[in-house]
C-alpha cells in the first residue's frame, strides 16, 4: 500500500470537463476562478439555478480574462431537473461533478424549509442519479460543518455521528448519506467536504460578515444574536477552495473530509474586529434576541484532509481585513440588494425587525447594558 508521502508526491490527473453547480454563488464562483488559474487545461461548465445568492456578476473576473473566459461555459437550469443534467453531462463528456448547489442560509430555513429540501435533498438525488447514468469518474459533495450539530468541547471527526439542529443543517444531512448511499450501493466514487464557517469578498449580505460590514460601512446597527459568544471557527474562501480541490484530486470513494481553518472565534470577536477594521464605534452593536436552536460552538479535527496536502494560508486578520475593503471599494455590488431587492428587504424585516425594535429589552436581559 502507498504511504501518504508517497501519495502526495504523485501528481494526480485532474479529470476534465468539470461540471460546477452552483458555481455562479460565493464559493462556487471562487473555486471556478481558482481551478481556471491553477489548471490551464481545465475547462469547466457551470450549472446554477440563478437563485437571489447566485449572481452571474460572479463570474465577471473570470470571464473578462479570454484565457479562462475560453475555458468557461455557464448553463442556467436547476439541478433538480433530470433531464437537463443529463443532456449537460453527455454533450459535455463530463468527467467529474462538484457540487455547491444549495440553499444555505440557517435563519431562512427557520421561516420556510422548502427550497432546501428541493434543492439540498431530491436536487442532490437528482444529480447524482445522472452522473451514475453517465459514468462520471468523481462526484464531490460540497457540505458543512453544521450537520455535526453544537460542539461543547474538543473537535468534530469525520465518524463522528450527525446531529443537525436547524432545517438546513437537516437537508445537508441527507445530502451527505444520499451520497453515501450511492457508493456504497452503485460503487459510485462520491467524496463529501464538509465546510466551516467561510468568509470572503462577494459573499451574499445576509450572513455574518458580510451583513456586519455593510450595515457598519452605513452606520447601521449589527444585529448580534444572544449574548455573541458563539463560536465559529472561520476560513476563507480560497483556502476553502484549496481543500475542495485536493478532495477532487486526491479524496478517496466514499469518504469524509472535514475543511476548516483552525481559526475559533467567537460572533462578538469577529464584530468588533470588523469595526475596528472600519474605525467604528462599537455603540453599533445591538445584542438581541437569540434564534431559536442556534448551536453554540463548531470545531472540526482537519487531519484527514490534511493528508491530502490541504492546509489552510490564509491569516484570519489579514483575510478579514482584505474582505472589509472588498466590501468598501465595491458598494454598487452589494448596495442594490440591500436598498432595491424586495425579496432581500422582506426577509431582513423579518428576522431582525422587532428583535433590533426589542433590542433594549433584549440588551437589558443579556446584562450587556450593564
Amino acid at each position: 500500500m502507498a504511504t501518504t508521502d508517497a501519495c502526495l508526491q504523485e501528481t494526480p490527473q485532474l479529470p476534465t470537463p468539470l461540471l460546477v453547480t452552483g458555481g455562479a454563488g460565493f464559493i462556487g464562483s471562487h473555486f471556478v476562478e481558482h481551478m481556471l488559474l491553477m489548471h490551464p487545461a481545465l475547462r469547466i461548465v457551470v450549472l446554477d439555478k440563478l437563485t437571489y445568492a447566485g449572481r452571474k456578476e460572479n463570474l465577471a473576473d473570470v470571464e473578462a480574462e479570454p484565457s479562462l473566459a475560453k475555458r468557461l461555459r455557464f448553463v442556467h437550469g436547476d439541478i433538480a431537473d433530470r433531464a437537463l443534467v443529463g443532456e449537460l453531462l453527455k454533450k459535455e463528456h463530463i468527467a467529474a461533478v462538484v457540487n455547491f448547489a444549495a440553499e444555505t442560509h440557517v435563519d431562512r430555513s427557520l421561516h420556510e424549509a422548502i427550497d432546501f429540501l428541493n434543492t439540498d435533498v431530491v436536487g442532490v438525488y437528482q444529480l447524482l442519479v445522472a452522473a451514475r447514468q453517465h459514468n462520471v469518474s468523481r462526484f464531490v459533495q460540497v457540505s458543512t460543518d453544521e450537520v455535526y450539530g453544537s460542539v461543547e468541547s474538543g473537535a468534530s471527526k469525520e465518524s463522528d455521528p450527525m446531529e443537525p439542529r436547524s432545517p438546513y443543517s437537516a437537508s445537508k444531512a441527507a445530502a451527505d448519506l444520499m451520497a453515501l448511499a450511492f457508493f456504497t450501493s452503485y460503487g459510485m466514487h462520491v467524496s463529501i467536504t464538509r465546510g466551516s464557517n467561510t468568509y470572503g469578498p462577494r459573499q451574499f449580505p445576509e450572513k455574518l460578515i458580510p451583513l456586519f460590514i455593510t450595515n457598519a460601512l452605513e452606520d447601521r446597527p449589527l444585529p448580534l444574536y444572544g449574548d455573541g459568544k458563539n463560536v465559529r471557527d472561520w476560513l476563507h474562501v480560497r483556502d476553502h477552495c484549496r481543500g475542495i480541490e485536493a478532495v477532487l484530486m486526491r479524496g478517496e470513494a466514499g469518504s469524509i473530509y472535514n475543511i476548516g481553518g483552525d481559526c475559533g472565534k467567537t460572533n462578538l470577536e469577529v464584530t468588533e474586529a470588523i469595526l475596528n477594521i472600519i474605525g467604528k464605534p462599537t455603540a453599533l452593536i445591538r445584542f438581541v434576541q437569540d434564534r431559536p436552536g442556534h448551536d453554540r460552538r463548531y470545531a472540526l479535527d482537519t487531519s484527514r484532509a490534511r493528508r491530502l496536502g490541504f492546509q489552510p494560508q490564509t491569516n484570519f486578520e489579514l483575510g478579514l481585513r482584505q474582505t472589509v475593503l472588498w466590501y468598501r471599494d465595491n458598494v454598487d455590488w452589494w448596495k442594490s440588494v440591500i436598498h432595491q431587492d424586495k425579496d432581500f428587504r422582506a426577509y431582513y424585516e423579518r428576522q431582525y425587525g422587532n428583535r433590533l425594535r426589542n433590542g433594549v429589552e433584549a440588551l437589558a436581559e443579556s446584562g450587556h447594558g450593564e
